[in-house]
């Protein structure tokens, strides 16, 4: 997002923040029905167009957003979409993604009320992992001629009862309303997210053999003083790698590699 619609969004996640600071919400509740107002949103065209129209009086957009939304949504959901039509978004699409993220973020608060946030960030990268890993599997959470509930029902053999609630919501939620993202996209944004709920970098780390938790501690406070934030790793093991680590921290790469410095030292040679 740029400009207006960039501000809009911020604007936005304080109020939900506001919100969700209260106990007394159901961030899980609120979650889902943010959930419902971007299905919305993404089905029909023509609405998104005129809640993001600047020459409508923002006054004006809120009341349709509450009239359309009464006896649909809560009145914590429909107060608050009321409150973004009322900011300017530079393009419709602009509006259903931040709707659709306000979800994603209410799922995580409900996490991190929980204490299973960490478990959520987690269990996101290994499913990445896993589809990354599975062409197969790929192919049928991605299958356009498949159904909605058949998805689902693969999603919830795969991940019922092995991954937290959220976790199940989130991928569901993602498979379900792609929104023309690859699978591979939609995933990636929850991890930055979750990362983003406790104001922390995400570190992938790759190495040859699993690191220990002694490695791990060391690791991860050398981040923290290098980017100065704390840092949250998704650990991966591939044994192409000949020894030490590769990190990458969003397009940054460290690379510490043995098979790095290898094919560092043939280039030199060969130059």
């Amino acid at each position: 997002m740029n400009g207006a619609s960039r501000e809009a969004l911020a604007a936005a996640r304080e109020r939900l923040d506001a919100l969700t600071d209260s106990t007394s919400v159901d961030a899980a509740k609120l979650a889902d029905e943010l959930a419902a107002v971007t299905a919305l949103l993404q089905r029909e065209v023509s609405l998104r167009r005129v809640l993001t129209d600047p020459a409508q009086d923002g006054e004006g957009k809120a009341q349709l957003a509450a009239r359309l939304l009464d006896g649909q949504v809560g009145g914590t959901t429909a107060d608050l979409v009321s409150g973004m039509v009322r900011s300017r978004w530079s393009q419709p699409r602009d509006l259903v993604d931040a709707v659709e993220e306000l979800a994603a973020v209410a799922d995580l608060t409900a996490a991190q009320r929980t204490g299973s946030l960490d478990n959520v960030e987690d269990e996101l990268f290994r499913f990445g992992r896993i589809v990354l890993s599975s062409p197969d599997l790929r192919a049928a959470l991605t299958d356009r001629s498949a159904t909605v509930q058949a998805k689902t029902a693969l999603l919830r053999t795969l991940l019922g009862g092995r991954a937290e609630a959220v976790t199940e919501r989130l991928v569901v939620r993602l498979v379900a309303q792609p929104r023309g993202r690859s699978l591979e996209a939609g995933i990636h944004t929850l991890s930055r997210i979750a990362a983003e709920r406790r104001d922390r970098l995400v570190a992938v780390v790759t190495s040859a053999v699993p690191l220990n938790d002694s490695q791990k501690q060391r690791l991860g406070a050398v981040l923290a003083r290098l980017y100065g934030h704390p840092m949250h790793l998704n650990l991966d093991v591939d044994p192409e790698v000949l020894g030490g680590i590769s990190v990458r921290v969003g397009d940054e790469v460290i690379n510490g590699t043995i098979a790095d410095r290898l094919d560092e030292a043939a280039r030199r040679l060969a130059g």
